[in-house]
């Protein structure tokens, strides 16, 4: 599926997603991915939902942004309350919801101006390929 976003100047918006990964500035992304409303995309050192612990949602949370979209995979799964600490202590607000969702979402808000991060999860994916 494609979606297209306004490019803001120097916004990360996701130009396409699909199951296997994201496009996020003309680089595709295989594997689980922090894409903050600016700066660098980061990889996120989780390949499975049940792997998933407190410490990716800190990394979350270090980004400091209003509010964190997770994308939890091919369908929706909520994060045990407890792994969520991290965002909590720091007043982020988070949405769960699948993948794709997410990515759509995300998005909007960045569209709106917002300072949100998508935390997308794609599970047995491979590693980033640049496609610049």
């Amino acid at each position: 599926m494609k979606i297209q976003a306004d490019r803001m100047e120097g916004a990360n918006a996701i130009s396409r997603h699909g199951t296997e990964g994201v496009i996020v500035n003309g680089v595709e992304h295989r594997c689980s991915v922090i894409v903050p409303w600016q700066g660098m995309v980061a990889l996120w050192p989780v390949s499975d939902f049940s792997l998933l612990s407190d410490q990716h949602f800190s990394m979350l949370a270090d980004f400091g942004p209003e509010l964190v979209i997770f994308g939890s995979g091919s369908r929706i799964r909520f994060p045990r309350p407890a792994l969520l600490r991290p965002l909590i202590d720091r007043r982020i607000g988070i949405e769960t919801m699948d993948t794709a969702a997410a990515a759509r979402t995300y998005n909007v808000l960045l569209a709106e101006g917002r300072t949100v991060v998508a935390a997308l999860l794609f599970e047995a994916a491979q590693p980033s390929v640049d496609q610049g």
